[in-house]
C-alpha cells in the first residue's frame, strides 16, 4: 500500500498544484490530508473546490477549527483572511471532517497530536526555534496509539523518528506555508529552510515501511507577492525564503 501524505496547505493553491501534478508520478493508492487547509491570506476558495472534489481522505486541524468554532470577528489574520473567500458550503465541508482517521491496517492518521489538534507532538518551541522532543516524551503523548505508524503535522517541518517501541511517526512537512512564528504556547518560530511544497510517499513493504520526502519546485515567487500585495509581509518572507520573519 503506497499513501501519500499531505499536510498544512493552508490555502496555498499553487503548491497544492504542483503536488497533484507530482503525484501523477508517484502514483499513490491513497491519498490523505492531515488539515490546516485554508487560513492564510492566498487562494483558500480554490484551494476548497480542489479539496472537496478530491475525495481525499481528510483530518481537521487546529485552523480549521478555528474557521468553523471562531466567531468571525475575533478570528486572527490568516483565519480571516480565509473565512472572505469561503462560502457556507466550504465551512460545512470543514464541519464534517473527523479529528482522526486510519488510511489502512496500522496506519492512524491525526494533525497534531492524539488528544490535541494544537499541539507538536515531536517538537518543544524554543526561544531560539524549536527542539526534538526525546523519544520517551514522545512514546508517552501517543500512549494508547495502537498503530505502528502515525501521520501528523502540525509543525510543517519534514520529520521521520523511529521509536524504541516500535512505532514511526511521519510529518511530511507543509505543502504551503515553509515558515512561520507563533505565539502559542509561547513566541517560537518554525521554518523548513527552503521554498519547496512538501509531501510524502509512505509504502509498506515485507521488510516495513519506506519513507520519502518530496519538495517541489513552483511559482513562490507569485505566492509571496500575492501575501505582500495583501498585507502579509511575514507570510512572502516566508515563501520566497523557507525561513520565519523573526525581529529577535
Amino acid at each position: 500500500m503506497r499513501i501519500a501524505v499531505l499536510a498544512d496547505i493552508h490555502g496555498n493553491f499553487g503548491a497544492l498544484q504542483a503536488v497533484v501534478e507530482d503525484l501523477e508520478l508517484t502514483k499513490p493508492d491513497v491519498v490523505v490530508n492531515l488539515g490546516d487547509c485554508f487560513s492564510g491570506p492566498l487562494q483558500a476558495r480554490e484551494t476548497a473546490e480542489l479539496l472537496m472534489s478530491s475525495g481525499w481522505l481528510t483530518v481537521r486541524g487546529n485552523h480549521d477549527r478555528y474557521l468553523i468554532e471562531t466567531p468571525f470577528d475575533i478570528l486572527k489574520p490568516s483565519d480571516r483572511a480565509a473565512a472572505e473567500q469561503l462560502d457556507q458550503v466550504h465551512f460545512d465541508w470543514l464541519k464534517s471532517l473527523p479529528f482522526s482517521a486510519s488510511p489502512g491496517p496500522g496506519v492512524v492518521m491525526f494533525h497534531a497530536q492524539p488528544g490535541r489538534d494544537d499541539a507538536y507532538l515531536t517538537e518543544r518551541p524554543t526561544l531560539h526555534g524549536h527542539e526534538v522532543l526525546a523519544d520517551a516524551i514522545v512514546s508517552e503523548t501517543l500512549n494508547g496509539v495502537a498503530a505502528e505508524l502515525v501521520l501528523c503535522g502540525h509543525s510543517h517541518v519534514p520529520r521521520l523518528m523511529a521509536l524504541s517501541d516500535g512505532r514511526t511517526v511521519f510529518n511530511p512537512g507543509s505543502v504551503g506555508l515553509p515558515a512561520y512564528d507563533d505565539d502559542h504556547p509561547s513566541w517560537h518560530f518554525m521554518q523548513a529552510e527552503s521554498q519547496h511544497a512538501r509531501y510524502g510517499i509512505v509504502e509498506r513493504f515485507k521488510t516495513g515501511w519506506r519513507f520519502a520526502f518530496h519538495a517541489l519546485q513552483y511559482d513562490w515567487g507569485a505566492a509571496a507577492r500575492m501575501a505582500q500585495e495583501r498585507g502579509r509581509d511575514d507570510w512572502a518572507h516566508a515563501l520566497s525564503s523557507g525561513l520565519a520573519l523573526r525581529s529577535d
